[in-house]
Protein backbone atom coordinates (compact mmCIF):
# COMPACT_ATOMS: atom_id res chain seq x y z
CA UNK A 1 0.00 0.00 0.00
CA UNK A 2 1.45 3.52 -0.69
CA UNK A 3 1.93 5.80 2.12
CA UNK A 4 3.10 8.60 0.57
CA UNK A 5 0.25 11.66 -0.96
CA UNK A 6 -0.57 9.73 -4.40
CA UNK A 7 -3.97 11.27 -4.34
CA UNK A 8 -3.00 14.55 -4.29
CA UNK A 9 -2.22 14.81 -8.37
CA UNK A 10 -5.70 13.56 -9.05
CA UNK A 11 -7.21 15.71 -6.66
CA UNK A 12 -5.00 18.70 -8.71
CA UNK A 13 -6.76 17.26 -11.66
CA UNK A 14 -9.96 16.97 -10.59
CA UNK A 15 -10.17 20.63 -9.39
CA UNK A 16 -8.40 21.98 -12.69
CA UNK A 17 -10.78 20.13 -14.97
CA UNK A 18 -13.68 21.33 -13.11
CA UNK A 19 -12.91 25.14 -12.53
CA UNK A 20 -12.67 24.82 -16.41
CA UNK A 21 -15.62 22.99 -17.74
CA UNK A 22 -17.49 25.27 -14.61
CA UNK A 23 -15.95 28.24 -16.48
CA UNK A 24 -16.13 27.39 -20.21
CA UNK A 25 -19.90 26.26 -20.14
CA UNK A 26 -20.86 29.60 -17.93
CA UNK A 27 -18.84 31.72 -20.59
CA UNK A 28 -20.05 29.71 -23.87
CA UNK A 29 -23.74 30.38 -22.96
CA UNK A 30 -23.36 34.08 -22.03
CA UNK A 31 -23.52 34.82 -25.95
CA UNK A 32 -22.25 38.32 -25.20
CA UNK A 33 -19.37 40.22 -24.66
CA UNK A 34 -16.83 38.24 -26.43
CA UNK A 35 -15.55 40.62 -28.47
CA UNK A 36 -14.08 43.68 -28.24
CA UNK A 37 -13.38 45.57 -31.51
CA UNK A 38 -11.05 43.63 -33.58
CA UNK A 39 -10.67 40.77 -31.06
CA UNK A 40 -12.55 37.52 -30.72
CA UNK A 41 -13.20 35.44 -27.78
CA UNK A 42 -10.96 31.57 -28.84
CA UNK A 43 -14.22 30.06 -27.25
CA UNK A 44 -16.64 31.92 -29.77
CA UNK A 45 -14.42 31.19 -33.06
CA UNK A 46 -15.43 30.97 -35.35
CA UNK A 47 -17.64 33.15 -35.27
CA UNK A 48 -20.71 31.46 -38.01
CA UNK A 49 -23.54 33.22 -36.80
CA UNK A 50 -24.02 35.73 -34.57
CA UNK A 51 -24.96 39.96 -33.78
CA UNK A 52 -20.96 40.71 -33.78
CA UNK A 53 -18.94 42.09 -37.24
CA UNK A 54 -17.24 38.75 -36.70
CA UNK A 55 -20.18 36.29 -37.69
CA UNK A 56 -19.16 34.74 -40.93
CA UNK A 57 -23.01 34.83 -42.20
CA UNK A 58 -24.72 37.29 -40.20
CA UNK A 59 -27.01 36.84 -36.68
CA UNK A 60 -28.82 33.51 -36.46
CA UNK A 61 -31.72 32.37 -38.57
CA UNK A 62 -35.00 32.94 -36.56
CA UNK A 63 -35.30 28.96 -36.14
CA UNK A 64 -32.26 28.44 -34.37
CA UNK A 65 -33.21 27.54 -30.39
CA UNK A 66 -33.01 30.29 -28.17
CA UNK A 67 -30.50 28.71 -26.49
CA UNK A 68 -27.99 29.07 -29.44
CA UNK A 69 -24.22 30.31 -28.69
CA UNK A 70 -21.42 30.55 -31.46
CA UNK A 71 -19.76 28.98 -28.44
CA UNK A 72 -21.46 25.40 -29.01
CA UNK A 73 -19.54 25.15 -32.02
CA UNK A 74 -16.09 24.85 -30.36
CA UNK A 75 -17.85 22.92 -27.87
CA UNK A 76 -18.51 20.22 -29.72
CA UNK A 77 -15.88 20.33 -32.18
CA UNK A 78 -12.42 20.95 -30.88
CA UNK A 79 -13.80 20.29 -27.27
CA UNK A 80 -14.24 16.39 -28.34
CA UNK A 81 -10.74 16.84 -29.27
CA UNK A 82 -9.81 17.27 -25.39
CA UNK A 83 -12.23 15.18 -24.29
CA UNK A 84 -10.60 12.13 -26.52
CA UNK A 85 -7.22 13.04 -25.65
CA UNK A 86 -4.45 10.30 -24.73
CA UNK A 87 -2.98 12.42 -21.66
CA UNK A 88 -6.33 14.12 -20.53
CA UNK A 89 -7.81 10.21 -20.73
CA UNK A 90 -5.92 9.19 -18.30
CA UNK A 91 -6.18 12.32 -16.17
CA UNK A 92 -9.89 12.06 -15.93
CA UNK A 93 -10.20 8.72 -15.47
CA UNK A 94 -8.41 8.84 -12.11
CA UNK A 95 -9.58 11.80 -11.41
CA UNK A 96 -13.32 11.61 -11.79
CA UNK A 97 -14.00 7.85 -12.43
CA UNK A 98 -10.75 6.45 -9.70
CA UNK A 99 -10.09 4.28 -12.75
CA UNK A 100 -7.25 3.65 -11.29
CA UNK A 101 -7.22 6.82 -8.92
CA UNK A 102 -3.73 6.53 -8.61
CA UNK A 103 -0.67 4.54 -10.18
CA UNK A 104 -0.08 0.94 -8.01
CA UNK A 105 -3.55 2.28 -6.24
CA UNK A 106 -6.12 -0.50 -6.15
CA UNK A 107 -9.07 0.33 -8.07
CA UNK A 108 -13.02 0.25 -6.49
CA UNK A 109 -14.01 -2.33 -8.78
CA UNK A 110 -13.55 -5.98 -10.12
CA UNK A 111 -14.30 -5.84 -13.89
CA UNK A 112 -11.86 -4.65 -16.79
CA UNK A 113 -13.63 -4.08 -20.32
CA UNK A 114 -10.99 -1.35 -21.67
CA UNK A 115 -11.34 0.94 -24.54
CA UNK A 116 -12.61 -1.97 -26.78
CA UNK A 117 -16.14 -2.02 -25.47
CA UNK A 118 -19.24 0.69 -25.22
CA UNK A 119 -18.69 3.21 -24.62
CA UNK A 120 -15.07 4.19 -24.57
CA UNK A 121 -14.54 2.43 -27.39
CA UNK A 122 -15.43 5.72 -28.96
CA UNK A 123 -12.52 7.37 -27.84
CA UNK A 124 -10.74 5.98 -30.52
CA UNK A 125 -12.48 8.77 -32.84
CA UNK A 126 -9.60 11.03 -31.75
CA UNK A 127 -7.50 10.55 -34.53
CA UNK A 128 -10.16 12.34 -36.84
CA UNK A 129 -10.90 14.98 -34.11
CA UNK A 130 -7.10 16.00 -34.81
CA UNK A 131 -7.92 17.48 -38.49
CA UNK A 132 -10.83 19.58 -36.80
CA UNK A 133 -8.47 20.96 -34.23
CA UNK A 134 -5.41 21.37 -36.70
CA UNK A 135 -8.66 23.75 -38.92
CA UNK A 136 -9.56 25.55 -36.18
CA UNK A 137 -6.21 26.36 -35.27
CA UNK A 138 -5.91 28.42 -38.58
CA UNK A 139 -8.93 29.67 -37.78
CA UNK A 140 -7.46 30.85 -34.70
CA UNK A 141 -4.50 32.46 -36.53
CA UNK A 142 -6.79 34.42 -38.64
CA UNK A 143 -8.09 36.38 -35.41
CA UNK A 144 -4.53 37.16 -34.46
CA UNK A 145 -3.72 38.67 -38.33
CA UNK A 146 -7.51 40.61 -37.16
CA UNK A 147 -6.16 41.48 -33.96
CA UNK A 148 -3.36 43.21 -36.12
CA UNK A 149 -5.86 46.14 -37.56
CA UNK A 150 -7.49 48.65 -35.41
CA UNK A 151 -10.12 51.07 -36.85
CA UNK A 152 -9.25 54.80 -36.44
CA UNK A 153 -11.89 56.46 -34.45
CA UNK A 154 -10.71 60.07 -36.64
CA UNK A 155 -10.88 57.99 -40.07
CA UNK A 156 -13.08 54.88 -39.57
CA UNK A 157 -10.22 53.37 -42.13
CA UNK A 158 -8.56 50.28 -40.29
CA UNK A 159 -4.63 50.70 -39.63
CA UNK A 160 -2.08 48.01 -38.69
CA UNK A 161 -1.58 48.10 -34.86
CA UNK A 162 -0.33 46.24 -32.10
CA UNK A 163 -2.42 45.68 -28.25
CA UNK A 164 -1.76 43.68 -25.44
CA UNK A 165 -5.03 41.89 -26.98
CA UNK A 166 -3.12 41.21 -29.95
CA UNK A 167 -0.75 39.05 -27.59
CA UNK A 168 -2.91 37.62 -25.79
CA UNK A 169 -4.41 35.96 -28.06
CA UNK A 170 -0.95 35.23 -30.03
CA UNK A 171 -0.02 33.75 -26.92
CA UNK A 172 -3.62 31.46 -27.16
CA UNK A 173 -2.45 30.64 -30.27
CA UNK A 174 0.99 29.16 -29.55
CA UNK A 175 -0.08 27.49 -26.40
CA UNK A 176 -2.15 25.45 -28.38
CA UNK A 177 -0.30 24.76 -31.53
CA UNK A 178 2.56 23.45 -28.44
CA UNK A 179 -0.56 21.11 -27.38
CA UNK A 180 -1.90 20.10 -30.26
CA UNK A 181 1.25 19.68 -32.72
CA UNK A 182 2.93 17.59 -30.10
CA UNK A 183 -0.71 14.75 -30.10
CA UNK A 184 0.20 11.14 -30.50
CA UNK A 185 -2.23 11.11 -33.30
CA UNK A 186 -0.16 13.33 -35.31
CA UNK A 187 3.03 11.63 -34.51
CA UNK A 188 1.85 8.43 -35.27
CA UNK A 189 0.52 10.12 -38.92
CA UNK A 190 3.30 12.25 -40.12
CA UNK A 191 6.32 9.22 -39.28
CA UNK A 192 5.18 6.69 -36.57
CA UNK A 193 2.73 4.32 -39.08
CA UNK A 194 6.34 4.18 -41.30
CA UNK A 195 8.03 0.61 -41.07
CA UNK A 196 11.32 2.52 -41.84
CA UNK A 197 11.04 6.36 -40.31
CA UNK A 198 15.03 6.71 -41.49
CA UNK A 199 14.42 6.39 -45.06
CA UNK A 200 11.68 9.22 -45.02
CA UNK A 201 14.34 12.23 -44.28
CA UNK A 202 10.78 14.83 -44.29
CA UNK A 203 8.72 12.61 -42.46
CA UNK A 204 11.63 11.76 -39.95
CA UNK A 205 12.33 15.63 -38.93
CA UNK A 206 8.51 16.48 -39.15
CA UNK A 207 8.21 13.39 -36.71
CA UNK A 208 11.31 14.61 -34.39
CA UNK A 209 9.58 17.77 -34.41
CA UNK A 210 5.80 16.43 -33.07
CA UNK A 211 8.09 14.58 -30.59
CA UNK A 212 9.60 17.40 -28.57
CA UNK A 213 6.10 18.97 -28.68
CA UNK A 214 4.95 15.37 -27.16
CA UNK A 215 7.57 14.70 -24.46
CA UNK A 216 6.12 17.87 -22.62
CA UNK A 217 1.95 17.24 -23.93
CA UNK A 218 0.76 17.34 -20.17
CA UNK A 219 2.74 20.89 -19.66
CA UNK A 220 0.85 22.16 -23.06
CA UNK A 221 -2.28 20.38 -22.51
CA UNK A 222 -2.52 22.36 -19.29
CA UNK A 223 -1.10 25.86 -20.46
CA UNK A 224 -3.16 25.75 -23.60
CA UNK A 225 -6.62 24.73 -21.66
CA UNK A 226 -6.13 28.06 -19.29
CA UNK A 227 -4.87 29.59 -22.04
CA UNK A 228 -8.26 29.59 -23.69
CA UNK A 229 -9.27 31.02 -20.38
CA UNK A 230 -7.25 33.74 -20.30
CA UNK A 231 -8.14 34.81 -23.57
CA UNK A 232 -11.61 34.81 -23.18
CA UNK A 233 -11.50 36.59 -19.78
CA UNK A 234 -9.79 39.44 -21.39
CA UNK A 235 -11.86 39.71 -24.18
CA UNK A 236 -14.43 40.06 -21.80
CA UNK A 237 -13.07 41.92 -19.63
CA UNK A 238 -12.49 44.47 -21.86
CA UNK A 239 -15.84 44.36 -23.25
CA UNK A 240 -17.62 44.94 -20.26
CA UNK A 241 -15.48 47.85 -19.37
CA UNK A 242 -13.68 46.45 -16.49
CA UNK A 243 -10.06 46.55 -18.40
CA UNK A 244 -8.61 48.34 -20.66
CA UNK A 245 -7.12 47.23 -23.88
CA UNK A 246 -3.66 48.89 -23.77
CA UNK A 247 -2.42 49.77 -27.57
CA UNK A 248 1.67 49.33 -27.78
CA UNK A 249 1.33 50.82 -31.05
Amino acid sequence: MRVDPWWVPSLLTFLGLSAFLIYATWASFQNEHYTFGNYLSPMYSPELFGNSPHAWFGPAPSWFPSFYSPAIVVLMLPGNFRITCYYYRGAYYKAFWADPPGCAVGEPRKSYLGEQSFPLIVQNIHRYFLYVALLFLTFLVYDVYRALWFVNPATGAEEFGLGLGTLVLLLNVLLLSGYTLGCHSLRHLIGGRKDSLSESPVAKSCYDCASAFNRRHMNWAWTSLFGVVFADLYVRMCSMGIWSDWRIF
